[in-house]
């Protein structure tokens, strides 16, 4: 993947996030995290939290966090030429609260929708 999971920190405080590095350029829109467990040491398949990161391109050493409260995405530039990208899950607790907790990174490239209309009688 041209993304990947750098570390949880302050799991089960209030400014818990998670940082992602960049491997290659791409979307971050692309990509998905979710809160699972694991299961018999395989990864359950019981997921919880989805967050979608928005359409935004990010380059190769950039850093990209995700904190679990709610707050204003941002953007710095880092010493070594790299930016850093803040954004904010919107949550009102902790995802990461338990020993067990599971970070999943998905890329999602290529999907589809469908828009369930009903009618009325």
């Amino acid at each position: 993947m041209k993304v990947k999971i750098s570390k949880i920190i302050d799991h089960g405080h209030d400014d818990e996030r998670i940082v992602l590095n960049v491997l290659e350029d791409t979307d971050i829109g692309e990509f998905l995290i979710l809160d699972t467990t694991y299961n018999s040491g395989e990864v359950s398949n019981k997921v919880r939290h989805p967050y979608w990161f928005p359409d935004k391109k990010v380059k190769k050493r950039d850093l990209v966090i995700l904190y679990t409260k709610k707050g204003t995405s941002s953007i710095i530039k880092n010493e070594n030429g790299a930016t850093s990208h803040f954004f904010y899950w919107g949550l009102n607790s902790n995802v990461w609260n338990n020993d067990g907790d599971c970070a999943l990174l998905l890329h999602v490239d290529d999907w589809e929708h469908h828009r369930i209309t009903i009618s009325k009688k």
